[in-house]
């Protein structure tokens, strides 16, 4: 028996599309008021915001000892750096598998493994930092891999299946501003850990994975699934086709989301290294503190965008190019003050600020774009670029730089030039979305 569908304008056409999170799930009371309702959503949000946060914890609260691991472990830069790529490449490429478990089964049978999984290979990978064994630490930050990519990704879906409208588009806007809120805080808290003991953040997000645990399995209530879930070739024929209806929109937006995660990461990491260069000789937790401040206002741009678009189209796709605009500018400018450091950060939070307008849109229409039982896989397949952008990021700014400055910042603001073309041209979101 088919679902009813409801017809909405979506990306300048119509498009049978179902409603998010229409159904109540069985088993599942009204709300007695507006005010009980918005409790029990607080709650839901700060639930599914865990997992995200826990997810950035996990890779990036490792970046500020990746020097003493160097040390300790008497390994190279490139070898260092692994431990981060490994984690980042490992989740990328599992990513479409989790999603399609996630159709196939639940959110949250695939949700609750990945976080056990992660936060046990957190702990393996520090007892091989404390014995001092590398293999031991990139073989556990694999296995971490294997579990990140049941977390963040899925969580978007069931955002989808939850919600609705507005609130569908204020959760996501609030996933995207806890990812980046964990893109925050993690380098202070990582320097503030190994002040005590080097190798004190591997054990740490273990920690972070219990509550996120907790917090999934007491608070989040999923809804029931109505239909049988399809064959494993039926599944693919039904992915297959929703890119072929709409890969017009779907992979400029799939470009666009890892694209901005992949310019993030390397600024961030040509900045890193710019600080701890003469004349600024910035390290450790003041470092921290100064990489902050652009990602700072990209949570509270995320934030915001998510809480004000409402599924509106037309105000989706302004956002999208002007955050596109933005980061253009402010990148092509960096060409000429990256020697200034007051301005060049001022140019980079900018450059957040654009990311904060684009990637909450994104989120929004990519999650909204297809039926529950195809979701996991759609925004599966966005999570593992986003992923790729984020490994990719740093080595190959590292590469630009050995070049000169100059092509650094060149290369990217070309890019978002380009993707700001193919945004305006094919992704054209109209009127209300419900």
């Amino acid at each position: 028996m088919e679902k009813t569908k409801s017809k909405k304008l979506l990306i300048g056409f119509e498009s049978d599309i179902p409603d998010s999170g229409t159904k109540e799930p069985k088993g599942q009371k009204k709300a007695s008021g507006k005010a009980d309702q918005a409790k029990g959503h607080i709650w839901e949000f700060i639930a599914i915001a865990t997992i995200p946060m826990v997810l950035v914890l996990g890779n990036s609260m490792l970046v500020p000892i990746l020097p003493q691991l160097q040390s300790q472990l008497g390994i190279s830069r490139f070898q260092s750096s692994l431990v981060i790529t490994l984690f980042s490449i490992t989740a990328g490429l599992i990513i479409p598998i989790s999603g399609y478990m996630s159709d196939r089964f639940s959110r949250k049978s695939v949700i609750i493994p990945s976080l056990i999984v992660y936060g046990a290979a957190g702990v393996l990978a520090g007892f091989g930092a404390i014995w001092k064994s590398y293999t031991i630490v990139v073989i556990a930050r694999t296995i971490q891999g294997i579990g990140a990519a049941g977390t963040a990704s899925i969580a978007m879906a069931l955002v989808g299946d939850l919600y609705k409208g507005a609130t569908e588009s204020k959760a996501l806007g609030l996933t995207e501003a806890s990812n980046g809120a964990g893109k925050v805080v993690s380098p202070i808290l990582g320097s503030l850990l190994a002040l005590w003991v080097w190798f004190a953040p591997f054990f740490a997000f273990p920690v972070f994975c219990l509550l996120s645990l907790l917090a999934v399995i007491f608070i989040l209530k999923e809804p029931k699934k109505s239909n049988e879930p399809p064959k494993l070739r039926a599944y693919i024929q039904q992915i297959g086709s929703i890119l072929k209806e709409k890969g017009k929109w779907l992979i400029p937006s799939f470009f666009a989301g890892s694209l901005a995660l992949f310019i993030l990461f390397g600024v961030l990491f040509y900045l890193s290294d710019t600080l701890e260069k003469p004349p600024y000789n910035i390290d450790g937790v003041k470092k921290g503190f100064v990489l902050a401040i652009p990602l700072l206002c990209m949570v509270a741009t995320s934030y915001t965008t998510g809480a004000l678009i409402k599924k509106n189209g037309t105000l989706m796709r302004w956002l999208m190019n002007i955050g596109l605009g933005i980061m253009t500018v402010s990148l092509a400018l960096s060409i000429f003050f990256f020697n200034n450091l007051y301005i060049f950060i001022g140019l980079l939070s900018l450059s957040g600020i654009g990311t904060g307008l684009l990637l909450p849109c994104l989120n929004t229409m990519i999650t909204g774009s297809v039926e529950r039982e195809q979701r996991g896989m759609i925004t599966s397949i966005y999570s593992s670029l986003r992923f790729i952008g984020v490994a990719f990021g740093p080595p190959i700014f590292e590469w630009m730089m050995k070049i000169s400055n100059q092509i650094v910042f060149i290369t990217v603001s070309s890019l978002a030039f380009i993707t700001l073309g193919l945004v305006f041209f094919l992704i054209k979101p109209k009127g209300k979305i419900a």
